[in-house]
C-alpha cells in the first residue's frame, strides 16, 4: 500500500522552505519549533519536544522522571519491543502488569498490585488508538509519588472520558512512524505540562546542551556564545535524538491536517466494524463510555476454534484483502527475553529477575486481528470490507 496520498502541496511547500533556508539542522532552524508549537496547541499540552523516533521519546521520558539503576517501571507486555528496550537502556527493571481482556490495555488493579518501594514510573500503552484507563493510574501515581508516562504512539486524537489524553498523564509520547495517524516518515514527539520535564527531555535528546530550553531546541540562535574558549556547552547527559528540519516540516503540515486523517480513519473503522457484526466470533476492542478510539488499526479478538486464525486470514487474502496484522508476541515471550540475552546488559541487576505470566495477555494476544485502515479514502477500503464480508460468509 502506497502512502503518497498522505502528502500534499502543504508538505512540499514546508520542505521547500527548509531547503531554501540553507537546510539548517534542528539546532539552528525554526521548523522544529513551529512543529512543536502547533502540535502542543492541537493536543492541548503546554510543551512539546520532537525526536527522531517514538522509541527516543520514551527513553527521554523515563530519564526525565528520574528512572535509573535498579528502579522498577511497570508496563504492559502487550506492546512493541521498544518499551522494554528503553527500560533496559536506563538499567531499570521491567515489571509487567496484566491487561483488561476487553480493552487490551493495562489493568490498573494489577498495576496497583505490582507497586513496590522501587517503582519509579508507570508506562501504560494506549493500544491501537484507545486510551488506557488513566484516572486510576494517575491516582496510583499520585499516592505513591510515581510518574505516569502514557505511550500514545497509536492514539493521536483519542479521548478519555471526553478529555484529550495529552492533558492527563505526566508525559504523553507519540510516534510519527510511517503507519501512524500523522507521520514524518520516522520520528516522535512528546508532550507534557511540566516545565522541568520538558527541559530535561529537550536536553536528553540533544546531547545535553546547556543553552536548550523547554520551548526552544535551537542551540545556535546566538552563535557568539560559542566563540569563547572557556564556554562550557554541556550541562546534562544526552543523546543525539534530534528530528531533522525536513522531517519537522512534514510534521507541521500533517499536524495542520490532523483532523482530516483522524476523521478518515474513524470512518473507515466503522465500515470494518459493521462487517464484523455478521460474525459473533469477531469481538472488537471494547470502547468504554466517554472514550474516543482513533483507530490506528481496527483490532478484534478472533474467537473461533473450528477455523484457525491463519486460515481465516488466508481466505481474506484470497478474496482481495490487503492482510490482517497479528499482534506482537508478549514482551516476556520474545526471544531476547526467553534466551536470557537481555540479562547480559546488567547481570548483577537482572540475573534474579523473572516474569510471572500475565494470564489475560496470554489469552488475548494470539487472538488479536488488526485490520488495516490507513487508506486515502473510504472508497478505497470498500474492496477490503467486501473481502471481510466474503470471508465471514465463506466460513458460515
Amino acid at each position: 500500500m502506497k502512502n503518497t496520498w498522505r502528502f500534499t502541496d502543504r508538505e512540499m511547500n514546508y520542505v521547500r522552505e527548509v531547503l531554501d533556508s540553507g537546510f539548517g539542522s534542528g539546532t539552528s532552524g525554526s521548523m522544529n519549533n513551529r512543529f512543536e508549537q502547533a502540535f502542543a496547541a492541537k493536543v492541548g499540552a503546554k510543551y512539546a519536544v520532537t525526536f527522531n523516533a517514538g522509541t527516543s521519546t520514551l527513553h527521554a521520558a523515563l530519564d526525565a522522571v528520574g528512572v535509573g539503576y535498579g528502579d522498577e517501571v511497570i508496563t504492559s507486555p502487550l506492546t512493541v519491543i521498544s518499551n522494554l528496550d528503553v527500560i533496559l537502556a536506563q538499567n531499570a527493571v521491567p515489571v509487567f502488569a496484566d491487561i483488561n481482556p476487553d480493552t487490551f490495555n493495562i489493568d490498573p488493579n494489577d498495576v496497583a498490585r505490582k507497586i513496590t518501594s522501587r517503582t519509579k514510573a508507570i508506562m501504560p500503552i494506549s493500544l491501537y488508538g484507545l486510551s488506557c484507563d488513566l484516572d486510576p493510574l494517575i491516582d496510583i501515581g499520585k499516592r505513591n509519588e510515581i510518574a505516569v508516562i502514557n505511550d500514545a504512539a497509536e492514539a493521536f486524537g483519542s479521548l478519555y472520558k471526553g478529555q484529550p489524553i495529552a492533558e492527563i498523564a505526566d508525559i504523553t509520547s507519540y510516534s510519527l512512524e510511517n503507519s501512524k495517524h500523522i507521520t514524518t516518515g520516522d520520528g516522535g514527539i512528546v508532550v507534557t505540562n511540566n516545565l522541568q520535564y520538558a527541559e530535561k527531555m529537550r536536553k536528553f535528546g540533544s546531547l545535553g546542551y546547556a543553552a536548550l530550553k523547554a520551548t526552544d531546541g535551537r542551540i545556535r540562535s546566538n552563535k557568539d556564545i560559542f566563540q569563547n574558549p572557556n564556554y562550557k556547552r554541556h550541562d546534562a547527559f544526552g543523546y543525539n535524538y534530534r528530528m531533522p528540519e525536513v522531517a519537522a516540516a512534514i510534521g507541521l503540515a500533517q499536524t495542520e491536517r490532523m483532523d482530516f486523517f483522524l476523521n478518515l480513519r474513524t470512518d473507515i473503522a466503522q465500515m470494518f466494524l459493521q462487517a464484523a457484526r455478521e460474525a459473533d466470533y469477531l469481538v472488537p476492542q471494547h470502547v468504554p463510555l466517554g472514550y474516543h478510539n482513533s483507530y490506528w488499526t481496527v483490532a478484534m479478538r478472533y474467537q473461533r476454534n473450528d477455523v484457525s486464525w491463519q486460515d481465516f486470514r488466508s481466505k481474506y487474502l484470497d478474496f482481495g484483502g490487503d492482510g490482517i496484522y497479528a499482534c506482537w508476541a508478549l514482551l516476556y515471550q520474545e526471544t531476547l527475553v526467553t534466551s536470557g540475552e537481555w540479562k547480559k546488559r546488567c547481570p548483577p541487576l537482572y540475573n534474579n529477575v523473572h516474569f510471572p505470566p500475565c494470564q489475560n495477555a496470554e489469552l488475548v494476544q494470539p487472538q488479536i486481528m488488526q485490520f488495516v485502515n490507513n487508506y486515502g479514502s473510504s472508497s478505497e477500503v470498500e474492496i477490503q470490507v467486501e473481502a471481510l464480508y466474503k470471508t465471514i460468509r465463506y466460513f458460515q
